[in-house]
């Protein structure tokens, strides 16, 4: 009885260990699915607009990405959209696309990200819109630009949401080593930056892989223990897809975030200097929201917190949500924690 147990055991192991590898060399289901259509471009990026089939809030909401991954997360399938819930709530939404920058793009600084790019695009999606205010939602290290040109911003900006946004770089485990050395000057790689210009994509992804890489094995376990369920793999290849699609890193964005940032922690200190003005915190006076993930490998609590108290804002808001630094926006449905906050901070048309 025993064996004939065991048997069965080694039997389905065998069956998902095939069902899976059949699963990764079947075509990649669709991701970025979302009606959409470009409304400005600038180099290699783009601003998409994602019309809602009925507008029920008069701010639109403009995200803001990281730098080193796609935002295609935010648009990552059928039910796994957190763009497709925005849409589907009657919101209007903008996405901030960067493109991958090339060899030529070395010289793009995080300042230039913020003014050419992230203020630019926000004017335009305010003329578009013809809203009179607007919502900036960045996400990842899209938050912390976020703060940062919302610490400057002459647009109106009605509500801020970050989620998982790095800010106080002192609290940075994974990179302990790294800033203690920059710090101490005893690492500076300002002069590889400036001959390679731009970081390829696979490095990036060589480098976030050494720092999770037991979370990045641990996937693959979980491909093996679903892959009968084909909703479940569908989505799983989806979210690996991107996991493993970063792209370049322009040379001058590098050189300031590991020096301004990490080495020196300037935006939390008020000592940024963003077109020769300081980015301060106290300047942010808009609704906040500030999100950060209990299981969140790469960027902790100690990481997000911090900047709940240096801004000026009077309606702030903090939340610890159950979940890592992407799942916590991967729902079914539009997030619990943005259905209590944004809505009646969005000016509800026909209220």
């Amino acid at each position: 009885m025993k064996k004939r147990k065991k048997d069965n055991e080694e039997g389905s192991s065998v069956s998902k260990l095939q069902l899976a590898f059949e699963a990764l060399k079947n075509p990649l289901p669709k991701m970025g699915v979302t009606r959409r259509e470009p409304v400005w471009k600038k180099n290699k990026a783009i601003l998409w607009y994602y019309p809602p089939e009925e507008k029920k809030y008069g701010v639109p909401v403009f995200f803001v990405y990281s730098l080193i991954n796609q935002p295609v997360i935010l648009d990552l399938g059928p039910g796994s959209s957190l763009i497709e819930h925005f849409v589907n709530e009657g919101f209007e939404v903008y996405l901030l696309d960067f493109g991958p920058p090339g060899y030529e793009d070395g010289d793009i600084s995080l300042e230039t990200y913020i003014v050419n790019y992230i203020q630019t695009g926000v004017r335009r999606a305010l003329r578009h819109s013809g809203a009179k205010e607007i919502t900036i939602f960045g996400v990842c290290l899209g938050g912390t630009l976020a703060a940062m040109y919302a610490s400057m911003a002459e647009e109106p900006i009605k509500n801020l949401i970050l989620s998982t946004p790095p800010i106080d770089f002192s609290h940075s485990p994974e990179m302990d080593q790294w800033a203690e050395a920059l710090r101490k000057g005893d690492a500076s790689f300002d002069e590889i930056l400036d001959v390679i210009q731009t970081v390829p994509g696979f490095l990036v992804n060589r480098g976030l892989s050494l720092l999770l890489s037991p979370i990045h094995f641990s996937s693959y376990l979980s491909l093996l223990t679903k892959a009968d369920d084909r909703e479940y793999v569908a989505k799983w290849r989806r979210f690996n897809k991107w996991t493993n699609g970063h792209v370049p890193f322009a040379g001058a964005a590098v050189k300031q975030m590991l020096n301004d940032l990490v080495r020196d922690n300037k935006f939390l200190k008020g000592h940024l200097l963003i077109k020769n003005k300081k980015a301060l915190l106290t300047n942010i006076k808009a609704n906040l929201l500030v999100v950060a993930g209990k299981d969140d490998a790469l960027i902790p609590e100690t990481m997000v917190k911090p900047v709940m108290e240096l801004v000026s804002s009077q309606d702030k808001m903090y939340r610890l949500l159950k979940g890592g630094h992407t799942t916590i926006n991967i729902t079914p449905h539009f997030p619990d924690y943005l259905a209590e906050w944004l809505p009646e901070r969005s000016a509800p048309i026909g209220n």
